[in-house]
């Protein structure tokens, strides 16, 4: 073998050394500056809760709190659903079919956020201001929404969250 062939096989494996060498200089900075973008601990913890929902009686609702956020169950009456059910699609800002936001229909899950603003809309208590549509009205900006938490006046652009939930038994649901 030549001395030009030693050096140049030579120079190409200095050549990759310092290539790998720079790749994992660089992931080495980088993981930590992508890594505590993660949630921290204790949002992880509250990423899902387990409501029981066996106290709820018809036409009653709860707020429970999740990812420090407020989630209203509501235990809907027949009329309530019935009057869900038959919106008119076409007056509807956000249209959205009841039968889409629930899994069974005499209980609705939502999350408590205005989609305006982020206010939290009143409706929630026995005898607080349900709105022109019976749902939940949001006093910040004049927002109304229907038994369903779908947007049917004021500025709010969009319905209101539906946040993953499933039942785990007849009685108790996980939200997250």
């Amino acid at each position: 073998m030549s001395e030009a062939t030693t050096d140049k096989g030579r120079r190409d494996f200095i050549v990759v050394a310092t290539n790998t060498m720079m790749a994992v200089g660089a992931a080495a900075v980088v993981y930590p500056l992508i890594d505590q973008m993660n949630p921290a601990a204790d949002t992880l913890a509250l990423a899902s809760i387990e409501v029981n929902i066996a106290g709820i009686t018809e036409g009653q609702a709860i707020t429970v709190k999740w990812r420090g956020k407020p989630v209203f169950i509501r235990h809907r009456t027949a009329d309530e659903i019935q009057t869900a059910a038959a919106a008119n699609m076409d007056d509807l800002r956000d249209p959205q079919v009841d039968g889409d936001r629930v899994q069974k229909p005499e209980l609705l899950v939502i999350e408590g956020i205005c989609t305006h603003l982020g206010c939290v809309p009143l409706g929630q208590k026995i005898g607080e201001v349900k709105g022109d549509y019976n749902g939940w009205f949001c006093p910040c900006h004049g927002s109304h929404y229907d038994t369903s938490g779908r947007i049917r006046k004021g500025p709010a652009p969009t319905n209101l969250g539906v946040p993953p939930y499933e039942f785990i038994s007849d009685s108790v649901i996980k939200i997250g």
